[in-house]
């Protein structure tokens, strides 16, 4: 299957570089989410998939597992295709693929004898394992031990080594994989490990640089600071500048054991597509490869290096928000050096209180930094684990640890907000369509089933109001839906879910009576009313209409909650420390900027007819002039936004509204000669 289309424009408009197309030029790879645009050669690459594209396969009856029967007829796509398809983006050159993964193993010294002895020990350990299991069912006890046995699983993990740990890692991540009380007990399984001995790391270190250590570092702590399946950390001072650093080691020997592990998982899976296409809608294959492909790319240091390198771009003008600075002189493949956060652990409520850094602002922060991650950028921290957290004494959020960071292409952030439009409009037919485009159900499945469910967890969820809301009971739902219906998570939506999970859940560690929601939705109405991408302010016109009325109580509260956003951000202790460039961008955004949202609307009247017949039935709704509505609205953004300036943009902007508007009807015009 022909999986990419190129086309190559000369125009030189499109500069801007997302974060996705600089992750994806940095390894030799190509995004289908935006232009690419290349200065050398003045021309632009657009990369698009076949999805938009190709034909759907037959319709398929979306059913509970226990009834389900073989849902593909087809014969499916290569698992790697399928992501590319659902991920939006093309990836012609990658860290993993099957093929490499075996070529790497059966090319090494002894690797039958290596394989065959690994896997007996992993098919005679599971085997017992899988056996008393059955014995439950058989003696009837499979409900009462169940706490016992995912204890069990969890330690039988840890023994097996690093891959079934990341293994666990993620099933704890996965409904639709296990059942809620197993995950619950893997959500216990931590990184925290015997570290490996000093003077290993110091030799790796040593071998990674080209360098003696005592030449490169005046002080390197003789504890580890962390020690994790993969690596540890240690404290250091740069001899060169006297700056404080934190040093990553990775383990020895590991790669060639992560490989090992993965060959025998994808063997394993290619024995359990018929079960999985079953269960999950997908092959067993697709789920090892996702899981293959973050965890090579957690093996290798120089690309957690790039992952900082784009935190620090992304947020480089929020004076809120930390990341700390990578020194790629000091780093390797294998070891990687950091500057130190001296933070407080965001686990320690009383030390944060004693450090007069104020609670709810530095969750409002934090909240508001991760729904940038994943709404605005695109590229997120897949593992925002207390111990990555901190909370600086100005009022900051520090991250640390960039190893297992995910990243959505634009598509798939458009998709996820329009979930939540359709979310906020209670339209379900729609949302579960929404999975569909984001992989959680296989391409043609009737979704006919699934729209009561859904509807059933949200009206449940958010019908007390935002006071009573929070993610983990959602979650909590959302895992039994997913368990009874071939539904699959992706793996970056999994991070998604963890990642709002753990941060929810370090928001009610430090302030019990926190709403999540409440910050949230103030930072999402200012998105919808403020973005600078047309296609989002686009979808605040579908906010806007519900059931073809316009929604002016609605419009009012975005206005509100958008303000309060500001409102809260400004104030934050961390913008009072900055400098003078800082202290203006921070009276800019003391005010809500609707000029470019009151700009779309303007033009959106004069060349869509069809937003044009909307807009003015909803001016004249009920046979009258809505003009007491348009007053209120007008009194909430007055003293946000300076008429004269927004009116002169808006005159500004009249030619090249004119010339869409000519456009518009002159295409109008023929496509109904045509007829």
């Amino acid at each position: 299957m022909e999986l990419c289309t190129a086309s190559v424009s000369s125009s030189p408009q499109w500069s801007h570089i997302s974060t996705l197309d600089r992750r994806m030029r940095s390894h030799g790879y190509a995004s289908s989410s935006s232009w690419v645009f290349q200065r050398r050669r003045k021309t632009s690459f657009y990369v698009m998939n076949a999805a938009s594209t190709g034909a759907l396969p037959p319709t398929k009856k979306l059913i509970p597992r226990t009834n389900v029967r073989n849902i593909s007829g087809d014969k499916p796509s290569s698992a790697l295709e399928q992501l590319d398809i659902e991920r939006g983006v093309c990836i012609p050159f990658r860290k993993y693929t099957p093929e490499m993964v075996r070529n790497r193993v059966l090319g090494s010294r002894g690797s039958v004898l290596s394989l065959a002895s690994r896997g007996v020990e992993i098919i005679w350990k599971l085997g017992l394992y899988w056996s008393a299991l059955m014995y439950d069912c058989l003696v009837g006890r499979d409900e009462e031990i169940v706490p016992f046995r995912a204890r069990q699983l969890r330690n039988l993990l840890c023994d097996l080594g690093p891959s079934f740990i990341k293994a666990g890692q993620v099933l704890a991540n996965r409904p639709d994989i296990i059942r809620e009380d197993y995950m619950n007990e893997l959500c216990i399984l931590q990184d925290d490990v015997p570290p490996f001995p000093n003077q290993v790391a110091f030799s790796i270190i040593e071998e990674e640089l080209g360098q003696p250590l005592e030449r490169l570092f005046s002080r390197i702590s003789s504890q580890t600071i962390a020690a994790a399946s993969l690596g540890q950390v240690y404290r250091a001072t740069l001899r060169e500048t006297g700056e404080d650093v934190a040093i990553k080691v990775q383990r020895p020997g590991i790669e060639p054991i992560i490989y090992r592990d993965l060959f025998l998982f994808r063997t394993l899976a290619s024995f359990l597509n018929g079960i999985s296409l079953q269960k999950l809608g997908c092959n067993a294959e697709l789920i090892v490869d996702e899981f293959g492909e973050k965890l090579l790319e957690e093996l290798d240091y120089t690309l957690e290096a790039t992952n900082i390198e784009d935190f620090l771009e992304n947020f480089k003008d929020d004076p809120t928000v930390k990341i700390p600075q990578v020194y790629k002189q000091y780093s390797g493949s294998r070891v990687l050096v950091m500057e130190w956060i001296d933070g407080i652990r965001c686990t320690d409520p009383q030390a944060i209180k004693e450090a007069g850094i104020d609670v709810e602002g530095f969750l409002t922060v934090g909240v508001s930094a991760a729904l940038r991650q994943l709404l605005e950028f695109g590229l997120f921290h897949g593992d925002p684990h207390p111990g990555n957290i901190f909370a600086m004494r100005d009022g900051r959020i520090a991250y640390v640890d960039f190893g297992n960071v995910a990243v959505l292409s634009q598509q798939n952030k458009q998709i996820l907000i329009d979930a939540v439009v359709h979310a906020v409009n209670e339209d379900y037919a729609e949302m579960a369509n929404d999975f569909t485009r984001l992989g959680f159900l296989a391409s043609g499945t009737d979704v006919s089933p699934i729209v009561p469910a859904l509807e059933a967890i949200w009206q449940n969820s958010a019908g007390k109001g935002l006071a009573d809301f929070n993610f983990r009971s959602v979650t909590g739902k959302f895992n039994q839906l997913v368990y009874n219906y071939p539904i699959r998570i992706p793996e970056r939506f999994s991070l998604v879910i963890r990642s709002l999970l753990t941060q929810e859940g370090i928001c009610f560690t430090l302030q019990p009576d926190f709403k999540f929601l409440e910050v949230a939705y103030p930072y999402v109405a200012k998105r919808l009313l403020t973005d600078p991408n047309p296609a989002l302010r686009e979808r605040l016109i579908q906010v806007l209409f519900k059931d073809g009325l316009f929604q002016w109580k609605r419009l009012e509260n975005l206005i509100v909650l958008a303000k309060e956003n500001v409102s809260k951000m400004s104030s934050n202790p961390a913008l009072k420390k900055n400098s003078s460039q800082t202290e203006r961008s921070r009276r800019t955004e003391k005010k809500l900027d609707l000029t470019d949202t009151i700009k779309d609307g303007a033009r959106l009247f004069l060349i869509d007819a069809g937003i044009r017949r909307q807009l003015i039935m909803a001016f004249t709704e009920d046979s009258k002039l809505h003009v007491e509505e348009l007053v209120d609205v007008y009194r909430l953004v007055e003293d946000q936004i300076d008429i004269p300036s927004v009116a002169l943009e808006v005159i500004q902007d009249l030619p090249s509204v004119a010339r869409d508007f000519m456009l518009s009807w002159s295409d109008s015009i023929l496509s109904d000669r045509q007829y």
